[in-house]
């Protein structure tokens, strides 16, 4: 299932996109406002449809030239996502409208603050990318390996690297 975000009210439309081509355009109408907006059906350079991706190993596929991403761990909270990296500070937070942070996760988790941690991406003395997480003063801590990340700490993450904000679980992915 795919889920769809009203643009004036932010309420979700869940469908079915196996049911449809790629490049196919489709019209909703929000239940909630009332308002008509249109999609085009395509395959994102991060995310699979759902046949490719209950078909692969469940290993999310990165562009060449990514500079890695963060998997969202899906639960009660919210679906799996994966959200794109950039080189500097990547804001990590709850997204809500307005809220300027560059890596928003959707999620209902209260426990994750609007800007509750920053994963900086930077290259070292040979020109190899450096993943450093850091806390920005949450409310419920950023924890690395069941340990939390003290006040003006900053850890180096790797490939495969498991934190958790709040109740949410994420992966680096390289």
């Amino acid at each position: 299932m795919k889920r769809v975000r009203c643009p004036k009210c932010d309420n979700y439309i869940t469908f079915d996109e196996t049911a449809y081509a790629e490049g196919q355009s489709l019209v909703f109408q929000c239940p909630e406002c009332g308002k008509q907006f249109g999609i085009r059906i395509g395959v994102s350079k991060l995310r699979l449809t759902q046949k490719e991706e209950n078909a692969s190993n469940g290993e999310p596929e990165l562009p060449e030239s990514s500079l890695g991403a963060i998997v969202v761990i899906e639960n009660v909270f919210h679906f799996k996502q994966v959200l794109p990296l950039k080189m500097g500070d990547n804001t990590i937070g709850r997204y809500q409208k307005g809220n300027p942070i560059t890596t928003p996760i959707e999620t209902v988790d209260p426990s994750v603050d609007l800007l509750h941690c920053i994963v900086n991406v930077s290259r070292d003395k040979k020109g190899r990318l450096r993943y450093t997480l850091r806390d920005a003063n949450s409310n419920t801590g950023t924890f690395v390996d069941n340990t939390e990340l003290q006040p003006r700490e900053q850890r180096i993450i790797t490939d495969g690297s498991l934190f958790t904000i709040g109740a949410t679980s994420i992966l680096l992915k390289i």
